[in-house]
C-alpha cells in the first residue's frame, strides 16, 4: 500500500512572513454493565494526579511533570482520503485528553486541510495513548480563528488521565514549563523552558488574528502541535501552535494558544459543535502619548478607528475614522479619527485589547464604546454581528 510520505503539522512563522505549515487515585470505574457470564464489560480506568508543586514554579522538577502529566498527553494521526490510496496524506500531532468522557483537545490544523474558507476536516482521525493503545476519535468541532479542535474517543477500556486547564492568570513571564509532545514522530518528548512572553498575536486559520499567545522557549517543532504547555503544578497554560524560525526548526521561539481562549472554544465546540465569535467591523492603530500630542487629543492612550466596515456593527452604531491622513514618526495617521478608550467598561490602549474585549461577548450582544470625537467623550451602544465568511474583507 502506497502512501504519501507522513508529515508532522505545525504553523511555522517564518521571520518575514507567515509560510502557515478527579476524586481519589486510580479512579472510579464507568461505561460498564454488571458483570455476568454472557456480558463483556468494558471498563475505563480514570487517574487524577493532585498537584503539591507551587503555583509559582519553585518546585519545578522536569521529571515529576513528565511522570505526572505525560501519561495524559496523545499522539494524533491524522489522515486525508481512504487510508488506502497513493493520493491520501497522513499527518501526525500532538494533543491531551480533558476529561474522564473522552474528550481530546488538539490544534484544529492538526485535523484539518486548508485555510480560510477553504478549512476542511480530515477524513479519519486516530488517537494514540502513552500505553500503546490507538482508537479512532470523532472530530466533535473545529475553531480555525482560536486553532482549537475538540476530538472524542470511546472512553471505554482506556486508561485516561484528564489534564486540568489553568487560567491566564496562572502565566507569568519567567515561569518554567514544560512542553510535551510528539516532535518530528518522537512520541511523549519532554522540552523544558520559561515563560518568554505574553500577550502575542499569532495567526489563525482565518485572517482574523489570536491575541495574547505566550510565548516560549521551551523547544517546539513539526508534531507538537496540539500539545500542551504546562506549568510546574501540571496546569495547562496553553496549546502548543507554532513557531517562528527562518529554517522550518524550532529556534527557541515557540508560541501557544492561551488557556483562556482554549476554554471558551472548547465549550462552544461542545455546545454546538461551532464557535461564533462578535464581530465589529473596524480596523484600528494604536494611540501613544506622542502621537496624542500631535494631533492635539486629550488623552494619551487608546485606539485610533483607521477604516470601517461598510454596512458593519461598527459603521451602523455611529463610529467615524478619520476625514484624511497625516504624517507622524514616517507612519501614516488618521487624523480626525474616533479614539476608543474603553470597551463594555474596560479600558482599551492597544489593537490588541479590543479584540481580547470582544471574545467575551456573543454576536447580537449589545456593547458600550467610550470614544473620544472632536476633543470630547461620547459613548455609542453598538450591537455586534458574527464574524464574516473567514475570507470576507
Amino acid at each position: 500500500m502506497s502512501r504519501v510520505p507522513r508529515s508532522t503539522p505545525l504553523i511555522v512563522l517564518a521571520l518575514a512572513a507567515a509560510l502557515a505549515g478527579c476524586g481519589d487515585k486510580d479512579g472510579g470505574i464507568a461505561g460498564g454493565a454488571p458483570a455476568s457470564t454472557a456480558t463483556t464489560v468494558e471498563r475505563t480506568r480514570v487517574e487524577v494526579v493532585s498537584s503539591q508543586s507551587s503555583a509559582r514554579g519553585e518546585d519545578f522538577d522536569a521529571h515529576t511533570i513528565y511522570e505526572r502529566d505525560a501519561p495524559g498527553v496523545v499522539t494524533i494521526l491524522s489522515i486525508t482520503g481512504t487510508g488506502s490510496a497513493a493520493s491520501d496524506s497522513e499527518a501526525e500531532g500532538s494533543g491531551f485528553v480533558l476529561d474522564a468522557r473522552g474528550e481530546i483537545v488538539t490544534n484544529a490544523h492538526v485535523v484539518t486541510t486548508g485555510t480560510g474558507s477553504a478549512v476542511r476536516k480530515v477524513d479519519q482521525v486516530y488517537v494514540r495513548f502513552q500505553d500503546g493503545n490507538r482508537v479512532s476519535a470523532k472530530i466533535v468541532g473545529v475553531d480555525p480563528d482560536a486553532d482549537v479542535a475538540l476530538l472524542k474517543v470511546d472512553p471505554g477500556g482506556l486508561t485516561l488521565r484528564p489534564l486540568v486547564l489553568g487560567r491566564d492568570a496562572d502565566v507569568r513571564v519567567g515561569s518554567p514549563v514544560a512542553a510535551i509532545g510528539s516532535p518530528f514522530g518522537e512520541e511523549q518528548s519532554l522540552s523544558v523552558g520559561v515563560v518568554s512572553a505574553t500577550d502575542r498575536t499569532i495567526s489563525s486559520l482565518t485572517r482574523f488574528s489570536i491575541v495574547g499567545a505566550i510565548q516560549t522557549d521551551a523547544a517546539i517543532n513539526h508534531g507538537n502541535s496540539g500539545g500542551p504547555l504546562v506549568d510546574a503544578a501540571g496546569r495547562v497554560l496553553g496549546i502548543n501552535s507554532q513557531i517562528r524560525s527562518q529554517t522550518g526548526d524550532g529556534t527557541g521561539v515557540g508560541f501557544a494558544v492561551p488557556v483562556d481562549l482554549v476554554r471558551r472554544s472548547v465549550d462552544d465546540l461542545r455546545a454546538d459543535g461551532k464557535v461564533d465569535y462578535a464581530y465589529l467591523g473596524l480596523s484600528t492603530t494604536p494611540l501613544y502619548p506622542q502621537l496624542a500630542s500631535f494631533l492635539d487629543l486629550p488623552v494619551r492612550r487608546g485606539v485610533l478607528v483607521v477604516d470601517i466596515t461598510k454596512n458593519g456593527p461598527a459603521a451602523r452604531g455611529g463610529l467615524r475614522s478619520g476625514a484624511s491622513t497625516t504624517t507622524f514618526q514616517s507612519e501614516q495617521v488618521p487624523r480626525g479619527a474616533d479614539v476608543i478608550t474603553a470597551v463594555g467598561g474596560r479600558a482599551i490602549t492597544r489593537s490588541e485589547d479590543l479584540t481580547r474585549v470582544l471574545t467575551r461577548y456573543k454576536p447580537g450582544q449589545t456593547v458600550s464604546i467610550a470614544i473620544i470625537r472632536d476633543g470630547k467623550r461620547q459613548t455609542l451602544s453598538v450591537t455586534l454581528t458574527s464574524r464574516p465568511a473567514a475570507d470576507s474583507p
